[in-house]
C-alpha cells in the first residue's frame, strides 16, 4: 500500500469504513470553503470601500479575513483527529472551529451593525 500523508494520522488503527473517511474529508473541504468565503468578502469589502477612505470598513475586512484564516488554521487539525479518531475507535473530537464561527461572525455582524450606523 501506498504510504500516505500525514503519517501520524495514518500509523494506527484499521482502515475504517470508506464512508465514514470521505464524510470527514467533506467536513474539512466544507471548512476550507468557508474559509474561502470569509477571506473573499474580506477583499471584496476592501475593494468596494477604498474609496470612501473610512477606516472602519478597512478593520471589517481585515477581520473577515482573519476569521478565514483562523478556520483554515483549526479545518486541517480537526480533519486528522476525526481520522485518527475513526481508525482507532475512539470519539470523534469536539466542533471547537465552530465555535469560532459562531463568535467570529458574531462580532463580524455587531462591527458591521456600528459601521453602517457610523456612516
Amino acid at each position: 500500500m501506498a504510504r500516505r500523508w500525514p503519517e501520524w494520522v495514518y500509523e494506527e488503527g484499521e482502515e475504517p469504513d470508506p464512508r465514514f473517511s470521505l464524510a470527514n474529508e467533506r467536513t474539512l473541504l466544507a471548512g476550507l470553503r468557508t474559509a474561502l468565503a470569509f477571506m473573499a468578502a474580506g477583499v471584496a469589502l476592501h475593494i468596494a470601500t477604498a474609496s470612501t477612505g473610512e477606516r472602519i470598513w478597512s478593520y471589517i475586512a481585515m477581520g473577515l479575513v482573519v476569521i478565514g484564516l483562523v478556520q483554515v488554521g483549526v479545518a486541517f487539525p480537526r480533519w486528522a483527529r476525526s481520522e485518527r479518531a475513526l481508525r482507532t475507535g475512539r470519539p470523534l473530537p469536539p466542533a471547537s472551529s465552530a465555535f469560532i464561527l459562531v463568535i467570529g461572525l458574531l462580532v463580524a455582524g455587531v462591527v458591521v451593525l456600528i459601521g453602517v450606523a457610523l456612516a
